[in-house]
């Protein structure tokens, strides 16, 4: 039936169909600007990662970067999984929430803001971590077996 129809004769506007799905969130040029940098710093120090890393199923959790070996989970704020928070105490709570749940499930988690990857302190911070790691060796260097 015809939409002009369909109001004439009945005085109501027709049903709005809404998306079964919600699409994902979209990230601002900066944001993106800041990934891609980050994710080159990475590349650079030969560390592995997974992006947009989902850690728990039942959850929409989702945090930038997962370093694989280090079990780090990065994030980086003002990205779109923050969601506009605009103040609202329930939704940071929740936000925070899923710093907890990773806490649980072993992983460790690290924060950055945009100026932070820009003035070169994530790179540092990279640093850090994959001196304190060191190297990881199968065979003694004292040749004993």
């Amino acid at each position: 039936m015809d939409i002009d129809l369909y109001k004439c004769l009945t005085a109501k506007a027709p049903i709005k169909k809404k998306p079964r799905t919600r699409p994902l969130p979209k990230a601002g040029e900066k944001y993106l600007e800041v990934f891609d940098r980050l994710k080159e710093i990475l590349v650079r120090m030969e560390i592995k990662y997974e992006e947009y890393f989902h850690f728990k199923s039942t959850k929409h959790w989702r945090f930038d970067l997962h370093l694989i070996e280090y079990r780090y989970l990065i994030e980086i704020a003002g990205g779109p999984w923050s969601g506009g928070r605009k103040g609202k105490l329930a939704t940071k709570a929740w936000s925070i929430d899923r710093y907890d749940h990773a806490e649980e499930m072993g992983y460790r988690y690290q924060r950055f803001e945009i100026n932070d990857i820009n003035m070169g302190r994530a790179t540092k911070w990279l640093r850090n971590l994959k001196a304190s790691h060191g190297t990881i060796q199968t065979i003694p260097t004292d040749g004993s077996d």
